[in-house]
């Protein structure tokens, strides 16, 4: 039982009754589409052809698998079924990969600020960090510093999130991506590319070709999945690779979890099915007017935070000093969840910056930034000595 005050967010986790009313900022995630009701309906019709076998697809279905190359031949980077893998959500994708790619303690080169997850996936496989600082306006990556870094330091493995980095929500053109997998080659650096935001541009933002359109020597692993176009509750991602690391990261997989589940597998091939409908949707729902700050608070969001994002759900909001955790902490008790800046990096720093998500309904947002900015007034005044962690950062 759980104690008479508390019950089960949607997080999972334990949180206090009085959290009813938090508005949660700190998952960058959209609520399922109309469409999802359908598509598992239809679901339902087709699993019958799957009772027969036993169920398990280590690999994937291949009605899925065939749908997710598709989306990558559509996108200029020509896949067959042989290269995809189905997995459970982009994070179980990205524990996979690191199993398979990265031996406990080896060198990784990732973006700072980062996912946070990712780092956690990261600490997992006790692997030794180096950062990428991106910048904190629009210029997001140093190409000549991450070339560089690649080159000086030969990490084992580098994970980039090239398209609506996030937190930062930059962009990496072209002509970087290409040097990237060249000088990635001659370093024998093995690239992880999460697209976990590819298919959420805004206001009209052409996308670059996908980062392993340059790979010619099997150095590029990319992945994705349905949670953030789509729904994080339907837990289906894909690694996209050569196919004999699909069999290999196949054959890692059996002793972790077999296979995602075929119902699931079934819902997502007909959400792809209608992706043209309801990926322009979602990204005509979360347009950059929506964002905390177009209503900003000049306390909270002093400059605005970096330039608006070009696509993705998220700004990477600069603060008027570094007081990000502070502010986290403060806020909880005025019914606002945070993403603090340090999650998405390492030893303590980015406290100047938070991340928010422009995912929730605008009066929502504009509620949020109203309550930060009475607690930011507060921070000045007074230290306070009790606080709750966020819950969860996705």
């Amino acid at each position: 039982m759980l104690p008479g005050t508390h019950r089960v967010a949607s997080s999972g986790l334990w949180t206090p009754q009085d959290d009813r009313d938090m508005i949660d900022l700190g998952v960058a995630a959209l609520a399922a589409p109309p469409q999802l009701l359908p598509a598992a309906r239809a679901a339902t019709e087709d699993l019958p052809r799957y009772l027969g076998g036993a169920g398990y697809h280590p690999t994937g279905i291949i009605e899925l698998r065939e749908a997710v190359a598709r989306s990558y031949t559509e996108r200029g980077l020509p896949t067959s079924a042989e290269q995809i893998m189905i997995t459970s959500g982009t994070q179980h994708a990205l524990d996979l990969v690191l199993r398979l790619a990265l031996a406990p303690g080896g060198n990784v080169l990732v973006e700072s600020p980062t996912y946070p997850n990712a780092l956690a996936a990261l600490a997992g496989r006790r692997a030794r960090i180096a950062t990428h600082g991106l910048a904190a306006d629009g210029a997001g990556w140093d190409a000549d510093l991450l070339l560089g870094t690649l080159r000086q330091t030969r990490p084992k493995l580098a994970y980039l999130i090239p398209d609506f980095q996030n937190p930062t929500g930059h962009l990496m053109p072209a002509e970087l991506r290409e040097r990237v997998v060249g000088t990635a080659h001659a370093a024998g650096t093995d690239l992880v590319v999460d697209e976990s935001f590819v298919d959420l541009p805004l206001d009209g933002t052409v996308l670059p070709p996908p980062t392993a359109t340059f790979d010619r020597h099997s150095r590029v692993v990319s992945i994705g999945g349905m949670s953030k176009p789509y729904w994080g509750g339907l837990r289906i991602g894909w690694v996209r690779a050569s196919a004999p690391q699909v069999q290999r990261l196949a054959a890692a997989r059996v002793g972790v979890d077999m296979a995602s589940p075929v119902l699931d597998q079934l819902v997502a091939v007909h959400l792809l099915a209608d992706a043209a409908t309801i990926v322009s949707a979602r990204r005509r729902s979360s347009p950059r007017s929506g964002t905390p700050c177009s209503a900003r608070s000049p306390s909270v969001c002093p400059t605005g935070g970096s330039p608006p994002p070009s696509g993705g759900v998220t700004l990477w909001a600069e603060l008027d000093g570094p007081i990000s955790s502070a502010l986290a902490r403060a806020a909880e008790e005025v019914g606002v969840r945070l993403a603090p800046g340090p999650r998405f990096g390492l030893d303590g720093t980015l406290e100047r910056f938070l991340r928010l998500p422009f995912t929730l309904p605008a009066a929502d947002l504009v509620e949020a930034v109203g309550r930060l900015a009475g607690v930011r007034y507060d921070l000045d005044r007074a230290g306070r000595s009790q606080w709750r962690e966020p819950a969860v950062i996705a």
